[in-house]
């Protein structure tokens, strides 16, 4: 929501890219530290754990703070921005939302979109396999008898990738103005690489796979979040949006709850990677009918040519 008030249509999958980018590269910077950090036993009389989660909580404390005084909600009242950029960025803004049509929608509008319940659930899947992989990419790797700091820089490795990948993918997407594909496509390279990462025997085989599953998940992000602002404006955007999450962000909960569930079961990562790499290709399912269904919306498809 916020960057659509700083950002044109036409330009948003790439910069969400960029900020999105930040949860990947914290991956690839921060799981090298916090293998280190696991070692730090007995310092002080804390466990390694609690050092982690001590220290990797300053930044979050830091910049909470610098964010409160530093950002503004709108360009007119940035600061931090010349005169002439913010003259600038308000006209550019502006002239973006000419293009749309002259509504605002409401909150209950915004809750009570049947598209905003579709794009929870293609968010429900993306959700499950990015927590999958936070969670239990570690667990995977560590299964091959490897350190806590050996783990840790194994795990950055697809991070890397997935910073790169997201962001090319969505500088494509805002390219050419195509946004279905491109969630489909993400979502279909996470779940190949899921299934993938069930029949691996190796570590290098294990790596590839999640590289795969990091590249699509992380892909999938900036195209996914530019379709709410298409047919949602005002306080309807807000509320379209936090339902999105809200409900989407179930995900997390569920699909690392069945691997754990069913590796209890059975013994296997297999049959839960299996699991939430079928919600992704519900996700990918629902992205398609609701592209069918939109394009046959006049007013909305008018947005998206926006």
């Amino acid at each position: 929501l916020y960057l659509s008030y700083w950002f044109p249509a036409r330009r948003r999958a790439a910069v969400t890219a960029m900020f999105m980018a930040a949860a990947p590269l914290s991956t690839a910077i921060g799981s090298p530290i916090s293998g280190a950090l696991l070692e730090m036993h007995g310092i002080w009389g804390l466990a390694g754990w609690q050092w982690m989660f001590i220290i990797e909580a300053i930044p979050a404390l830091v910049f909470g703070v610098v964010v409160l005084f530093y950002l503004t909600d709108r360009p007119e009242k940035a600061k931090w921005l010349s005169v002439d950029e913010r003259t600038w960025l308000a006209k550019t803004m502006e002239e973006d939302q000419a293009g749309k049509p002259k509504t605002s929608h409401s909150i209950w509008a915004g809750l009570a979109d049947i598209r905003v319940l579709a794009l929870s659930l293609v968010y429900f899947g993306t959700s499950a396999g990015l927590y999958t992989l936070g969670i239990w990419a570690p667990q995977i790797i560590k299964s091959f008898g490897l350190s806590s700091f050996q783990v840790g820089l194994i795990n950055a490795v697809p991070a890397v990738f997935a910073v790169v990948g997201m962001i090319l993918w969505a500088r494509h997407s805002d390219k050419s103005g195509e946004r279905t594909w491109h969630v489909v496509g993400a979502c279909l390279l996470a779940a190949a690489g899921l299934a993938f990462a069930t029949g691996a025997t190796s570590v290098f085989a294990v790596l590839m796979a999640l590289t795969l599953v990091n590249i699509g998940i992380s892909a999938s992000k900036p195209p996914l979040w530019s379709m709410p602002t298409l047919f949602l404006s005002g306080p309807g955007a807000a509320a379209g949006i936090a339902t999105i999450n809200s409900i989407g962000n179930l995900g997390g909960f569920v699909g690392p709850s069945m691997i754990g569930w069913i590796k209890d079961a059975t013994g296997s990562f297999a049959g839960g990677l299996y699991f939430v790499a079928a919600l992704l290709l519900v996700s990918a399912t629902v992205t398609l009918i609701l592209a069918r269904s939109s394009a046959r919306d006049p007013q909305t498809k008018a947005s998206a040519q926006h």
